[in-house]
């Protein structure tokens, strides 16, 4: 299965202690026993495919799909080798976040301690994975098959997808990576750290509990609409926000869905106070607001819209993480916070 989620556009369209950064290439991995969770291994972790045991204190981490090696970085573990980001990422295949937090872990691009960047768009890369010797694979966040998973676990223990097709919480990822690379408590700082910031935002803003909300991709190019289900991250994060998604995304969520199409004509039942879209480079959001049809959308014709201008934006909600959403919350959630407080009552 390729890592593009079905098509890449609906599929993203979302801690300090340095403890095991590793070097590139063939060089061997590195880690600072004395900051690692002492005495904490073997562990096990669970999957939707099954167990997997570590052994020891992983110092050579390589990562499958999106976010994983975000999550990683975030608890200050520098992979050996990390998917580039061909959607969302910049020209070097990296997002603005994990740049930031490669630089701060002294492993920059280019440099010695940087992670090998590796091509997914074909699917799970097992030839360049296996080149790096890794001691742990991290998988929590992806749509990686029990195929996948078997084949990739004769390499290294594989920690795999927590739930199916993407829909894996940001926190149970954080979490299970934590524990795969011997720093829990690092994992659930950073997840009570951005859940903190998210709760403080709904206090800030009373009234917003009592928005509903769509999390939905309107194709422009396609004039086609598909709306987030609720596994789907885009949909979650409105919620931990304290919006309550709108009745109409249940009622049409087909069991272990994360997104189901909608038909442009029906637009005008698509109701809620909050609509949240990506707006592709290129278009602006009059294309929406001015459009025959998607301006018939409730939300649209009522100064609800909401969205996200940038594919970077985008992926920052889109595969949430412990180590992009604090960026998303400085450069995309204001905006949102922004339209909801306009609307609210």
């Amino acid at each position: 299965m390729a890592f593009s989620r079905r098509v890449g556009l609906l599929a993203a369209a979302a801690a300090t202690v340095l403890a095991a950064s590793a070097c590139s290439g063939a060089a061997t991995g590195s880690s600072d026993s004395s900051e690692a969770a002492t005495g904490a291994f073997p562990v096990t972790v669970d999957s939707i495919h099954g167990e997997s045991v570590i052994p020891e204190q992983p110092e050579r981490v390589v990562t499958v799909s999106w976010s994983n090696a975000d999550t990683a970085l975030a608890l200050g573990v520098v992979p050996v080798g990390m998917p580039a980001d061909a959607w969302g990422g910049g020209e070097d295949g990296t997002t603005a976040w994990v740049d930031d937090k490669l630089e701060e872990l002294g492993a920059p691009l280019g440099s010695d301690g940087a992670p090998e960047l590796y091509s997914e768009v074909d699917g799970v890369n097992f030839e360049a994975i296996a080149a790096l010797e890794p001691d742990v694979i991290l998988a929590g966040y992806s749509g990686l098959t029990k195929e996948e998973f078997d084949k990739l676990s004769k390499i290294a223990p594989v920690v795999g997808p927590q739930e199916e097709n993407y829909q894996a919480p940001w926190q149970d990822v954080a979490k299970v990576t934590g524990e795969a690379l011997g720093k829990p408590d690092e994992a659930d700082q950073l997840v009570s750290d951005i859940e903190s910031d998210f709760a403080a935002i709904a206090e800030d803003h009373p009234g917003i509990e009592d928005l509903t909300f769509i999390a939905a991709n309107l194709d422009l190019a396609e004039n086609t609409i598909n709306v987030y289900a609720g596994g789907d991250t885009r949909q979650r994060l409105f919620e931990t926000l304290g919006m309550t998604s709108a009745p109409v995304v249940e009622e049409n969520t087909e069991e272990g869905a994360f997104f189901f199409e909608w038909s442009v004509e029906r637009a005008d039942e698509l109701d809620s106070d909050i609509l949240y879209t990506f707006i592709p480079e290129g278009n602006e959001m009059s294309d929406v607001t001015e459009d025959d049809l998607y301006s018939q959308i409730p939300a649209v014709a009522n100064g609800g819209l909401v969205a996200t201008r940038s594919n970077e934006e985008t992926m920052s909600i889109s595969a949430a993480n412990v180590l992009g959403l604090p960026w998303a919350l400085e450069n995309v959630i204001p905006d949102f916070v922004e339209t909801a407080d306009g609307l609210i009552k």
